[in-house]
């Protein structure tokens, strides 16, 4: 027992310093490298939804039919998110973002060449297989090579990058529109993800690679029943399909039936994809939940906004694109301040402060445009998004930096899980509140008061659930 001993102490002191001479490289290539990453695939995202109106035309297909060029990319991402993370772990986080670059890039140029709607949305569902492996893995290289000292910095700067890319994305896709035509837009992402790939391969080293390779470690059971689930909650989320005689409840009640089979297969297997030891730890289920509840929040203001800016501000299409441009910009602004204010006062803190500053955000954003108009709409987004950047840096922060080396890039794919799901989330049912309270599903044709109200319950409802997320932080193991 006292060898085995030994030897456990040589591993973890071996470890220790193998991690800790990575971490003594220059950080800033290595961010840079990273925040490229991160922009890929939120340009991926972002850039699509300008085209859309073009698409249907271009296709002379339905706005149902185009909408799958946005949802095949959303429900690619993720489906696949998890299984990135733990590729990442088991065979190496640089070689697999390498690989998801390749992918990524080769999708962009299936997509950009497609002659018919069918094959760009395969093009796009391809595209998303690539975007996971981007989400996935810069945070979890992150906390290989950044020193600790300076990964809530890094946090920040990814959330920024990501921000930025949603901002920039919808700015790109109307300008290269007005250049050319909606193929341009996916000859731009196949040229900003090698650019990305050239600065990956220069500055991430080899030295943060895992080199334990062996297909016996992938979850296969476990990986293909996540799958069901996921793809039953994308598509009853998004309001089900026409191809699919299912309704959303009952595609609900089949994400529940898989997710118990999930959890079954999980506690059989030898290697499994989400270790339910991992779910059991509080502070790590307790940050997916609340990163869920937030990303929830945050979609709500794309998806309700404009129903009240359009409606009851009797704004035009043009006017509410630049008001809706506020929120990532401002999160671009906030991104690093926030990561720098997570260095400074440690994560758990400033968690409570981004809550707060998201609540009192929210409250503002329900009742000053009733009396301030858009003026009082910008108002409180300058508010409530720095308080989303605060928190989402901080959390991230929390649930990475005590993890194990072998568990980052799983962590770092809960965490791209659990977020998606909470855009997802966000989009169907708060959405769904608000049209429930307005009373009635022609929204353009309500009362402009009605309007109104159902904003301003919608958004104290949202308040609640960031009231919700700051009841389980403090729930949280010290």
């Amino acid at each position: 027992m006292k060898w085995q001993s030994n030897f456990s102490l040589v591993h973890e002191t071996r470890e220790f310093t193998m991690t800790d001479a990575i971490q003594a490289q220059n950080p800033t290539p290595i961010l840079i490298a990273l925040a490229a990453a991160t922009l890929t695939a939120s340009l991926g995202i972002s850039i699509a939804a300008v085209l859309l109106p073009t698409l249907a035309h271009s296709f002379s297909a339905t706005v149902s039919e185009v909408q799958w060029v946005m949802l095949a990319y959303l429900t690619s991402v993720t489906i696949a998110v998890v299984s990135a993370g733990r590729l990442g772990d088991l065979f190496g986080h640089r070689r697999l973002l390498v690989l998801g670059l390749i992918v990524f890039i080769a999708a962009s140029v299936l997509s950009a060449t497609a002659p018919s709607l069918s094959l760009l949305i395969a093009g796009r569902a391809l595209q998303g297989l690539g975007g996971a492996i981007l989400i996935a893995l810069p945070m979890s290289i992150a906390r290989d090579l950044v020193p600790t000292e300076r990964l809530g910095t890094a946090m920040g700067l990814l959330g920024t990058t990501s921000a930025a890319g949603t901002a920039l994305g919808l700015s790109l896709g109307g300008v290269l529109l007005a250049m050319g035509n909606w193929r341009m837009a996916f000859w731009f992402l196949a040229g900003f993800a090698s650019v990305t790939l050239c600065l990956s391969v220069a500055s991430i080293t080899r030295d943060c690679e895992r080199r334990t390779v062996s297909f016996r470690e992938l979850d296969f059971p476990g990986t293909f029943v996540l799958v069901i689930a996921l793809s039953a909650y994308a598509v009853a989320t998004s309001g089900g399909a026409s191809s699919i005689p299912l309704s959303p409840g009952v595609l609900i009640f089949n994400v529940l039936i898989a997710i118990v089979v999930f959890g079954m297969v999980e506690a059989r297997v030898a290697s499994p994809l989400v270790p339910m030891k991992l779910l059991r730890d509080q502070r790590t289920s307790i940050g997916l939940l609340m990163n869920l509840l937030v990303s929830a929040i945050m979609m709500s203001t794309l998806v309700v906004g404009p129903f009240y800016l359009a409606f009851s501000l009797g704004l035009n299409d043009a006017a509410i694109g630049l008001v809706l441009a506020v929120g990532p910009l401002v999160a671009a602004l906030f991104g690093v301040p926030a990561g720098w204010v997570t260095d400074r006062v440690g994560a758990d803190r400033a968690m409570i402060i981004g809550l707060v500053q998201t609540t009192l955000g929210l409250l503002c954003l329900g009742y000053l445009p009733r009396y301030f108009g858009v003026g009082g709409y910008l108002i409180s987004l300058i508010i409530l998004t720095p308080g989303f950047q605060l928190f989402l840096a901080a959390n991230n922060t929390a649930v990475l930096i005590h993890a194990a080396s072998e568990q980052r890039g799983r962590l770092s794919g809960l965490l791209g899980l659990s977020r998606n799901l909470g855009l997802m989330t966000g989009a169907s049912a708060i959405s769904t509140l608000f049209v429930a309270i307005v009373g009635t599903g022609d929204t353009a044709n309500a009362p402009v008061a009605d309007i109104a109200h159902a904003f301003s319950m919608t958004f104290t409802a949202t308040a609640c659930l960031a009231l919700i997320a700051m009841g389980l932080l403090s729930l949280r193991p010290g």
